[in-house]
């Protein structure tokens, strides 16, 4: 960790070094990263003519699909919770 808190470390994504800086544990950065790049290489060997933009973009897009999709199972089981929680008490 350098003086500003943050934690640098290279990563590998796609083929491409990338210097990532960030609070997160160095453990959580490199997870991520690992995350993107399976993403990426799963696009990219089941669209073989896709150039890397692309398959960045629809990666992108993937993952901010699961995000959304996550999200809302959180919010229906957070209200869940709270009409249970209610009939409780």
């Amino acid at each position: 960790m350098q003086g500003d808190g943050k934690n640098r470390l290279t990563v590998d994504i796609y083929g491409q070094q990338y210097r990532l800086s960030g609070k997160a544990s160095v453990n959580h950065i490199r997870t991520v990263a690992g995350f993107v790049d399976d993403k990426m290489n799963e696009i990219a060997n089941g669209n073989h003519r896709l150039d890397t933009a692309k398959i960045a973009v629809l990666t992108a897009v993937n993952i901010a699909d699961e995000y959304y999709r996550l999200r809302q199972e959180y919010e229906e089981l957070l209200k869940i919770l709270q009409e249970d929680a209610k009939e409780k008490s």
